[in-house]
């Protein structure tokens, strides 16, 4: 057995220059279910279990009744990422820390607004404001530069987010702002909040407060619309409605409803809100920005996809691997189990890490090298089981449109500076990437 002494997944400073693969690559071969034994780094001085393979990964999000993305045991607090959040607040209030039945309630709700018949609708403006995007971009001579992460990549997904969640386009870069300041652990450790990070939240949620209190009185048709005056079964369990949480791993549809069942809760509108800026403005822009790298680095791939457009839909696919945007999901274990003849206890912490999947040799043909053609590409980049990215198919858009307009104005790319990454081991972000773009 390799020594994996100095392996620890709670130091930030190993995920600053993006993700350790390396780190994984020991971990799928020596100890695929790794127990991370408590450090100085980790939140609440508790350990946790790290499945790194993607058999043992999809096996585990497919069981939401032994693997709840709430809590379970006699844990007070759950939630999807390492640290413990409170139950009731946000622990089986955030859509993506909901068990069923509420979750699929929930996720009914908001589910319309990302249809293929309603993406297909909104093509057409999101193809203007990506010509618009580039249009916009400082022109000198055959050569263009700019940061392409706040320039190109982060606007589209964030002009688009701004526009399901009815939110005013003027104020689109609040909302990246508090992604920013919230997600971003440049100025703190896990479990750790900064005087930032705080004042981001507080204005976050006095925004979403009045917002959702103009929708109650002027309804749009927009997701969180969707959600404020959404209609719920009412036999589906109300996770801090009134400071109760459901019992951990209970999914029956026998529970006793309470009494604001048949809508969803101020509190849960609100998380959505919150849950929409995070998930609306971080993940594409990331994927959108490491695609962008992953060409610059394999410039025979940017000539490949140039050259042949029908495979624009694989090289998605493969950027979507390759920059493997959320990292890790957190499940909580409801009741004993076993993992690969490891005893897994109720109240266990199990860890997702989607970014080392995507990486498993035992599933993708060398999974290191980067192909735009890569076919079959059954990556886990928006997760699996119930809590499947609900965007998924809005971001594969708008990378398409924003990869065709690139391609087609520009011949080739390279850096004008170092990337700058994000400080965390929960999104493999990027802040700034110059680059020198290179006109046809």
């Amino acid at each position: 057995m390799a020594d994996l002494a100095d392996i620890d997944l709670t130091d930030l400073d190993r995920f600053a220059g993006g993700f350790p693969h390396d780190v994984f690559t020991r971990l799928r071969k020596h100890a695929p279910v790794f127990f991370q034994q408590p450090t100085g780094h980790t939140p609440g001085g508790e350990g946790f279990w790290s499945l790194t393979r993607y058999r043992d990964i999809v096996a585990a999000a497919a069981d939401a009744q032994t693997f709840s993305s709430h809590t379970g045991g006699e844990r007070e607090g759950g939630g999807t990422i390492l640290e413990d959040l409170p139950s009731g607040f946000a622990a089986g209030v955030l859509l993506n820390m909901m068990d069923d039945p509420r979750h699929r309630e929930l996720r009914k709700l908001v589910t319309p607004q990302v249809s293929p018949r309603s993406l297909a609708r909104m093509e057409m403006e999101l193809a203007a404001r990506a010509d618009a995007i580039f249009d916009s971009l400082a022109s000198g001579g055959n050569e263009t530069t700019c940061d392409f992460l706040r320039e190109v990549a982060a606007e589209l997904p964030l002009q688009a987010i701004a526009s399901l969640l009815g939110v005013p386009q003027a104020d689109r870069h609040k909302l990246i702002a508090w992604a920013d300041a919230t997600l971003d652990y440049d100025d703190r450790n896990l479990g750790e909040q900064s005087v930032k990070a705080q004042a981001a939240t507080v204005e976050m949620f006095a925004y979403g407060s009045e917002l959702i209190a103009h929708k109650r009185c002027e309804p749009g048709d927009d997701m969180l619309s969707a959600v404020v005056h959404g209609r719920l079964r009412r036999d589906t369990p109300t996770p801090g409605a009134n400071g109760d949480a459901p019992t951990p791993g209970a999914n029956s549809d026998t529970q006793t409803p309470g009494a604001n069942d048949d809508t969803p809760t101020e509190l849960e509108a609100q998380m959505f809100f919150n849950l929409l800026i995070a998930a609306g403005s971080e993940t594409t822009r990331n994927s959108i920005a490491v695609g962008l790298l992953a060409l610059i680095e394999n410039p025979e791939e940017w000539r490949r996809l140039a050259a042949e457009p029908a495979l624009m839909p694989r090289a998605i696919e493969e950027m979507l691997r390759w920059a493997s945007s959320t990292t890790y999901n957190r499940r909580t274990a409801t009741r004993e189990t076993t993992i690969d003849g490891h005893a897994i206890r109720a109240g266990d912490k199990v860890v997702l890490w989607w970014s080392s999947a995507n990486r498993d040799e035992a599933v993708f043909a060398e999974p290191f090298r980067f192909d735009v053609g890569r076919d079959p590409n059954p990556h886990l980049a928006f997760g699996h089981g119930g809590h499947f990215c609900l965007g998924a198919a809005l971001a594969r858009l708008e990378m398409r449109l924003v990869f065709e307009r690139l391609l087609a104005r520009f011949a080739a790319a390279e850096l004008a500076g170092p990337v700058v990454w994000t400080r965390s081991n929960k999104h493999a972000g990027v802040r700034h990437m110059p680059v020198v773009l290179a006109k046809r």
